[in-house]
């Protein structure tokens, strides 16, 4: 087979290609518009109970009106964008009279985008467009990695974590949170702590690690004795004290003067370590036993099989390690250089980022990559380094989500899995039955790629008959 030229057209009418299950364009409009309202009406409804379930409180009426119309209004956002992907589909069909490889998905997708995401609320375009930016940039990568301009690199997720934690690791010693309010330096603060963040002059930081000594040390000495435990359960009185009179001793080890955290730094590296990695396997166990239920009670063989599996620990040594790694390299740099620095944070945060070959993710690799060019793009322009470009979210959005639609529609290979799957479900299935039989002139294998992600998902019943 001959293959086109990318700007080649295409005589493709949208009928044979866009809605091959329906002659009118607008039909075909209005069951994505139906579908698409049930499915996310579903979906936003479980994302808006979730976030009013971890306020932790009762909500008040005006928050149940506010909850009530943020979910109405995503809703419109992401129904808006599926059924008007469709609708300026068929219009481009007819203003253009054919299709090529940019006009047949990108170029509608683009459009429907921007006029989805000016729908939602603005307070949630950012959090939007990271989501999409970062499983824009991998699919971009799978795209050129097929065509052979980029080789995958061993380990690469790794670096493109180390390097970009390092970055915000900077930003957050030199205490940008407090002109930039990101929730992902709340995450940092959690995890590390304020002991890493530099808070005036070398003179200043020492005064306040003199007096906050002296006052610890004058509440010692006034606090009163601890009352001896009974005379009950001498097993676990034996291990209590033995465990206090350990923790005990670490806190009593020396720090360097710069440093502000408590007690000394092996106790401190130690006990943040010990915390994040609780953290972690915590998380996996109550995932674990909210996901895997149902298989649970019908077998509870397997309660011990994955509970003792070493995968579950996966998270929780990432977590522990880099917290660990990354406090007691600081605190070795400002022992050996008699010195604190917020550059500390270059060579701990590569050195801690060792730890997440535990749970090495592409994922949260990209996500971390995107929080830090936004905290760095936004320090640019305050600082007159960098321009701002209006609307800069928008477009972000729209490119994006442009090149995940043009990659579901051509090449859906170099999709995220979960991602086709979520296209399939707001679409009722109907992004199976698209024929792009005419689009494998392009040299791409598109109908074999198709069939191979149909595998993936289960198709509605009323669209089965029509994928054979």
């Amino acid at each position: 087979m001959q293959v086109l030229s990318k700007m080649t057209s295409v005589p493709v009418t949208c009928i044979e290609y866009a809605h091959p299950w329906t002659t009118s364009c607008t039909v075909a409009t209005a069951e994505l518009m139906i579908v698409g309202v049930q499915y996310c009406l579903r979906i936003y409804a479980a994302v808006y109970a979730l976030s009013l379930v971890m306020r932790g409180r009762i909500p008040t009426l005006a928050e149940l009106k506010k909850t009530i119309r943020g979910w109405l209004q995503s809703t419109a956002f992401l129904t808006t964008n599926a059924y008007s992907y469709m609708m300026i589909t068929c219009l481009v069909r007819r203003m253009l009279g054919s299709f090529n490889f940019y006009t047949v998905s990108y170029l509608p997708a683009f459009f429907a985008a921007f006029v989805s995401i000016m729908v939602e609320r603005s307070s949630r375009r950012g959090l939007l467009a990271l989501y999409v930016s970062n499983v824009a940039t991998e699919t971009l990568w799978n795209i050129l990695q097929s065509r052979g301009v980029v080789r995958s690199i061993p380990h690469g997720e790794i670096a493109i974590f180390g390097l970009s934690t390092s970055v915000l690791m900077y930003c957050y010693r030199r205490n940008r949170q407090k002109d930039y309010r990101d929730s992902m330096f709340d995450v940092v603060r959690f995890a590390i702590g304020d002991s890493e963040v530099m808070k005036g002059d070398v003179g200043t930081q020492q005064a306040a690690v003199t007096d906050a000594e002296s006052t610890r040390t004058e509440r010692s000495t006034t606090a009163p004795a601890t009352r001896k435990p009974g005379s009950s359960y001498p097993f676990i009185q034996a291990v209590l004290r033995a465990y206090l009179q350990l923790t005990g001793r670490l806190k009593a080890l020396g720090k360097h003067k710069l440093c502000r955290h408590r007690h000394s730094c092996l106790y401190d590296t130690l006990s943040s370590g010990v915390r994040m990695f609780s953290m972690g396997l915590g998380i996996q166990v109550v995932m674990k036993l909210v996901l895997q239920l149902r298989k649970f009670i019908a077998r509870p063989a397997l309660i011990r099989k994955t509970f003792l599996n070493k995968e579950i620990a996966r998270l929780g040594l990432f977590l522990g390690g880099f917290t660990s790694i990354y406090k007691m390299s600081s605190c070795l740099l400002r022992h050996f250089t008699d010195s604190d620095s917020p550059l500390f944070a270059f060579p701990s945060g590569l050195l801690a980022s060792l730890a997440f070959g535990f749970y090495a993710d592409n994922t949260i690799a990209l996500y971390i990559m995107w929080k830090t060019l936004q905290i760095t793009y936004n320090w640019g322009i305050d600082q007159g380094y960098l321009p701002k470009v209006p609307g800069f979210t928008v477009l972000l959005y729209s490119a994006s989500t442009a090149l995940l639609f043009h990659a579901a529609t051509i090449e859906p290979k170099n999709l995220r899995p979960s991602y086709w799957k979520f296209l399939h479900s707001i679409s009722g299935g109907r992004i199976c039955i698209m024929d792009r039989s005419g689009f494998d002139a392009y040299g791409l294998d598109t109908t074999g790629q198709i069939r191979t992600m149909m595998n993936l998902c289960k198709t509605e019943p009323i669209l089965q008959g029509r994928l054979s």
